[in-house]
């Protein structure tokens, strides 16, 4: 937590970033179709990037994140753009109790290999997608982990068999996966690529 409120302020400024949230986005439209109507959550939503890029076609969008010196920065980026269809709310799905709100659309972008407990989070989303809603959820393909290093504590990435298990012991339908794009960094002085995929499924009801 510590660290991502301490990069917050540059976040933006990795152009691979910001062209990672807009093919990921293209992405989402080729799987989900978007209406002015849609109410929408971005979890894990760091300075909104995402979000950003979708937020021309669709209606109501709660940017939620655990991280404090995030939110900061997204908040003064909506108020700067005059948003009034994007709201920042400090949120744990894991600890927090649920929101009231239900919305049609839920994604995180690169954000699920930090939760250790994916099921639980899992049922949390399904809990709070409304009937017919969709989830759009980007993030790493199983790695070795030297993504993040041999520190890090969360997932190695996901294996798509497994996590296509797991959403439809959750209840989810229709799971589909594709690669979107990869993540290049620099491991043993090489650099090494690794996968971005869309796995997007629905709540059928």
């Amino acid at each position: 937590m510590i660290d991502f409120n301490e990069r917050a302020r540059d976040w933006d400024s990795d152009p691979a970033k910001v062209e990672r949230a807009r093919l990921v986005a293209g992405a989402m439209h080729s799987q989900v179709t978007f209406t002015p109507q849609m109410s929408a959550l971005e979890y894990g939503c760091g300075t909104g990037l995402l979000s950003f890029a979708l937020q021309d076609s669709l209606g109501q969008i709660c940017l939620a994140d655990s991280s404090p010196g995030m939110l900061a920065v997204l908040a003064q980026k909506i108020s700067l753009g005059g948003l009034d269809n994007m709201t920042a709310r400090l949120l744990d799905l894991v600890i927090d109790p649920l929101p009231q709100e239900r919305y049609d659309l839920i994604y995180s972008l690169m954000t699920l290999h930090h939760v250790a407990d994916t099921d639980v989070i899992l049922q949390r989303f399904h809990a709070l997608l409304k009937q017919n809603g969709v989830v759009c959820i980007a993030d790493l393909d199983q790695e070795d982990g030297s993504f993040h290093g041999a520190d890090f504590e969360g997932h190695k990435g996901f294996n798509r068999q497994a996590l296509q298990q797991a959403l439809q012991k959750t209840g989810f339908q229709n799971i589909r996966f594709q690669t979107v794009t990869r993540v290049t960094r620099q491991v043993d002085g090489q650099p090494k690529d690794f996968p971005v995929f869309l796995c997007c499924a629905d709540k059928v009801g």
